[in-house]
This record gives structure tokens, sequence and C-alpha cells, in this order.
């Protein structure tokens, strides 16, 4: 039922037209991490790759597993770029702003006008997030359970739907390396985190990687990507408007996990899915595991507490932090006034992937989901804590130019963006199967 409702593979399979982006990781256009990461002297590479969770080693677990860092991305070769965009300039024939056209600024531009302490990763301070959110939460689920009325159970679900939303905030950023630069804290830090709101930890932190390292990219980008036209075409009716319409799409991510998105194939919990190489099978294994003993937590507070309090407790939390997830997720990509270029071939790069990329303002919810929505130099340079996000962003904006939006100004709730999801629903629905720079187009059947 749920693959016909949320349509992830359709009411008829959908053919897997696109090949799967290599699984070595790397591809054969890169540059260095120091690309991305912050500045260092060459003399200090001991230094990055001790922040990194790196090893020169070959004994042992390689922990650099664990960061979700593009540690090198795709991309057209430095000096090619620059060659390209000092011509371009981000203008069009016509004289006006291009958003696809090549931007006049390099990667290193942008990270070099990031202020060093940016950079700093406190596991203390970060750990003090994770504190304040466990006790929320298990302060609303007390306060909850005492009143035990249909006055307080709406307004628990909101807030504790909203809470376990920011504890996979906490959990994204361990599997990123963010939270701090030891990756055995964040791999046990981000498995708690996930495992407790039924998030596979290092099954998802790969295919997020997989998403940050290919963003912007038609076929093979892992995260809310365009369907193509052929593939949008071979589905029904049914499929195509309930795919379109809310809240079906906002319940998505339970069934992405199993089975991927259109077109793609794997499991988030199966070590041997074409997400992940050989050397990341007892990853896999290791967070299915925690995944299923918080299944059967689950099933024993059920058979302790009764399921109709688990329900309201948990399960009813549960589905409102998925449509968070999916609504941030969603909106990070899609909705902008302005129609946003999506790439294929030679016209993909790292820069120009991520700079498609939007940042959204949430009001109250901002602190609260640690402003997850300042989300493109997040994109770009996924290893700076959460709590610089904001600083680094100002400091880019000279920078960045046009090429960074400035998201609408939020009410204390966000309730703009409801409309701002819909509007987008009725207009984005495929992309073209040809052509290197592509643009989402409206099926006038569901606008």
């Amino acid at each position: 039922m749920a693959r016909w409702v949320l349509s992830e593979c359709g009411v008829k399979p959908l053919p897997r037209i696109y090949p799967q982006p290599s699984r070595n990781r790397f591809a054969s256009k890169t540059f260095m991490v120091s690309e991305i990461g912050p500045p260092l002297l060459t003399s200090k590479a001991h230094v990055l790759r001790s922040s990194l969770g790196l090893s020169t080693s070959c004994k042992g677990k390689s922990w650099a597993l664990n960061v979700s860092t593009p540690v090198r991305v795709a991309s057209v070769d430095e000096d090619n770029e620059r060659e390209r965009v000092d011509g371009v300039n981000g203008v069009d024939d016509e004289g006006g702003f291009d958003p696809a056209a090549a931007p006049p600024f390099r990667l290193a531009d942008i990270r070099a006008a990031i202020p060093k302490h940016c950079w700093v990763k406190d596991p203390w301070r970060s750990m003090s997030y994770v504190v304040r959110d466990v006790v929320v939460v298990f302060g609303l689920a007390a306060v909850a359970a005492y009143f035990n009325n249909w006055v307080v159970w709406p307004l628990y679900w909101f807030a504790q739907g909203t809470m376990f939303w920011a504890l996979f905030v906490l959990g994204h950023d361990c599997g990123h390396g963010s939270f701090s630069n030891d990756p055995k804290l964040n791999s046990v830090v981000g498995h708690i985190l996930h495992s407790s709101i039924l998030v596979p930890y290092h099954g998802w932190r790969i295919s997020h990687r997989t998403h940050h390292q290919n963003h912007g990219h038609v076929e093979n980008d892992e995260s809310w990507h365009p369907l193509s036209e052929k593939i949008y075409r071979s589905l029904d009716k049914a499929t195509k408007t309930l795919r379109f319409t809310l809240p079906f799409p906002m319940l998505a991510y339970p069934v992405y996990l199993w089975s991927r998105s259109p077109g793609k194939k794997g499991s988030h919990f199966d070590p041997n899915s074409d997400l992940f190489v050989p050397s990341e099978r007892n990853d896999i294994i290791t967070s299915t595991a925690c995944w299923t003993a918080m299944l059967a937590l689950l099933g024993c507070l059920s058979v302790v507490m009764g399921p109709l309090q688990i329900l309201k407790l948990y399960g009813i939390p549960y589905l409102l932090f998925v449509m968070w997830l999916d609504v941030v997720t969603y909106l990070h990509h899609h909705g902008h006034d302005d129609k946003l270029p999506w790439y294929r071939g030679e016209e993909w790069s790292y820069l120009r992937g991520g700079l498609t990329t939007l940042d959204r303002d949430y009001g109250w919810i901002n602190n609260i989901h640690h402003d997850i929505g300042t989300h493109v130099i997040h994109h770009l340079f996924p290893q700076i804590p959460h709590y610089h996000l904001i600083e680094a962003t100002e400091a880019t904006k000279p920078v960045l130019g046009k090429y960074y939006r400035e998201p609408e100004k939020s009410w204390p709730l966000p309730f703009h963006l409801l409309g701002v999801l819909v509007k987008s629903m009725r207009k984005d629905h495929f992309v073209s199967d040809s052509g290197d720079i592509v643009y989402y187009q409206a099926d006038p059947d569901l606008s």
C-alpha cells in the first residue's frame, strides 16, 4: 500500500534507465579535500587527516568511512573552471542574471571568506545540544502522559515530532563529522540519536554523503532529485496524482529507506545494497542491528504500557518527524520563485550543484532544529558545525552575490512555507530526458 500511495516505486515498477554512480566514491575528475575544508598549510596535512578521521594506516578499521564529508568530489578541473567562469560571470545573453551560468568564483574563494573559527568543532558544545534535546523529549513525554487528555495530546504531537526532527539533525551532524573531530564519538552519538527515531545511522549517512557529492545532478543526486520525463510518463494517473498531492509525498522517508527513489534500487538496511561498498558491510550490519533493537524496545513497551499509549507517545510524533524531514529536505531544493537549474554531464560541478540549494527561514524553529535551514553553506562545506552556519553564511554573501537567494522571513511559525510547498507540488513534476542544463516542467493535468 505504501509503495502505491507514496509512489516511491510506483504502481508499476519504475524502469531503471540511468546508470548508477560509481561506488568507488571518488570520480575521475576531483579536487582534494582542502578545497572544501578549512584553509590549511600543506605542512599541516596530518592535522587535516586527524580532523576528518582519516588514516594513512592500512591496519584496523578506517574511521574515514564514518565521516559523511565529501572527501573528494566530482568536479571539473579547477583551472578549467576558472577559465570558464571568468568569461561568464552569471550573465545571460540579455544582460540579466542567469542562475545556470558558471559562477565567477571558485569554491576556494567561498572557503577563504569563512572565518577560521567557524571550522572549529567543540564536542562539549555539541553534546550540550544533545543533552538539551533529550531532556526536552523526555520532559514532553512525561507531561503528556501525566495529563493524558485530548487537549494536551495534539500540542504534544507537534512539539515532540519537532524534537524528534531536532534529534535527527544532531545525528546528521555526527554523520558529517561536524559534531566533533572524534569519529568514534560521532558514531556512538549518531547511532543513539538516529536509532531512537528509527533511522539506520550508517545506511542513511552513506546515502546522504552521496547526496552531498552529487547535489544538483539529475541522475546521480540521492535526495528529491527530479523524475525524468520518460519515467514520469510511464506512471499511471493515480500514481502521478498521489505523488504530487499532499500529505502523501511528505510521508515518503520510511519507504525511501527501504527502497530508495524512483529509478534507483537498494535498501539502507541491506549490506549488499548498491548503495554501499564491501568495506562498509559491517557498518550497515551494525546500524541495522541498532534499528532492530529500537523496534524491539518499542514492541516491549507496547506490551507493558499498551499499544495505544505507545502510539500516542511515540508513533504519531514519529510521523510528524517524518513530515518535518521530507518538507525541509524538499524545500532546500525546490520551490523558489525563479526556476533553478539541474545539471547533467560536463555542465555539472560540485560548486554549481551546491549553488542550486536554498536557505529557508523557520522562525522559532530555527534554533530548535539547529539552523538546518541555513543550508547553502552546509551543502558546500558540511564539516562546519551547525552553530557556525549563520556566521559563515553572512561572511560568504559578498562572494556569492546573486547566487545566494535570501530566504523569505518567517513568522514565529513557518506557515508561509506551506504555500511554497503546495505551489511547487503543482508545477515541479519532471525534467527533460535530454540536455545538460534542465529545469522542472509542469504537467498541465496536475497544475
